[in-house]
């Protein structure tokens, strides 16, 4: 039965079939078996769960979220990297293989991917999940295209680029500190699992990644019902993060709402976006819009 490879079995795969792993597609393979084990456990997955991994690239990770949970989807935008794929995975019954591109557009993930989770849902008792070594070009806008889609995700583990951790766990007033942030601990609890060094990944990267696990919090979707409204609010504020919050706020439609409920609230109106916290954000968008 397949299951992980190592990086001579990984590039035997490869040279078969004369590929080397495509900057275009941001491939850095995983090939630290202990990592990609630790990544499965952050799941906590059941029979009686369904995955999504973005990123199937030899089918690796694949292989160990198929013994693991109930039914898996899986997307690699890579068609050559695809048919390795497809022969690694074929004696698993319950992975379905899509490929092509896992988003419509920057902000939506692609209608294949969400009908094909449709028609696998949990079983009872189990949960929808995310599991991938997430391709550094796509993984913070899929992550937040992920978190405010329709679709129940409870849980969501990945790697990506260290930098781009610090900007899912930031602190107000930091450097990192931005929409990234202010979403996924708006819909999520955010746990940085461990870091992961470059010597982890084949081809190396010149950074350190980090490996991340996002716990969905429903209370928060039940206050916040306009996810993806939330998501554009907060963010047209960040495309000029070093500006006022009363001078972004004067550009907007409804000005004289929103700097009524930045007084309402007692947000200082000469303050920064990055100065404002997460529950802050939350006040701000519900008051004003």
């Amino acid at each position: 039965m397949p299951g992980f490879q190592t990086l001579t079995t990984l590039r035997a795969h490869l040279e078969s079939a004369g590929l080397t792993p495509r900057k275009l597609y941001g491939q850095h393979f995983l090939i630290d078996g202990n990592l990609m084990r630790k990544l499965v456990a952050s799941a906590e997955l059941t029979p009686q769960d369904r995955v999504l991994e973005i990123g199937t690239a030899t089918g690796s990770l694949t292989s160990l979220l198929a013994a693991g949970a109930g039914h898996v989807v899986t997307v690699e935008i890579d068609r050559k990297l695809a048919e390795i794929s497809q022969q690694v995975l074929a004696p698993f019954a319950n992975v379905v293989q899509i490929v092509g591109d896992a988003m419509k557009s920057k902000s939506a993930l692609s209608p294949r991917v969400l009908s094909a989770l449709d028609l696998a849902p949990p079983a009872p008792g189990g949960a929808l999940k995310l599991v991938a070594n997430l391709p550094y070009d796509i993984a913070t806008s899929l992550v937040m295209d992920v978190l405010i889609c329709p679709l129940p995700f409870a849980r969501l583990c990945f790697t990506v680029q260290a930098e781009v951790g610090d900007r899912f766990t930031a602190e107000p007033g930091s450097g990192s500190y931005g929409s990234v942030g202010i979403l996924a601990q708006t819909f999520a609890h955010v746990h940085r699992v461990l870091k992961v060094p470059p010597e982890a990944f084949w081809p190396r990267p010149k950074v350190e990644s980090s490996m991340l696990r996002l716990d969905r919090r429903p209370d928060r979707e039940q206050r916040i019902i306009d996810r993806a409204g939330f998501a554009r609010f907060v963010r047209s504020f960040f495309l000029h993060r070093r500006k006022t919050l009363s001078h972004l706020a004067r550009k907007e439609a409804d000005s004289a709402r929103l700097l009524s409920a930045l007084s309402g609230l007692g947000i200082d109106p000469k303050a920064r976006p990055e100065e404002i916290s997460v529950s802050q954000w939350q006040s701000l968008f519900l008051a004003a819009c």
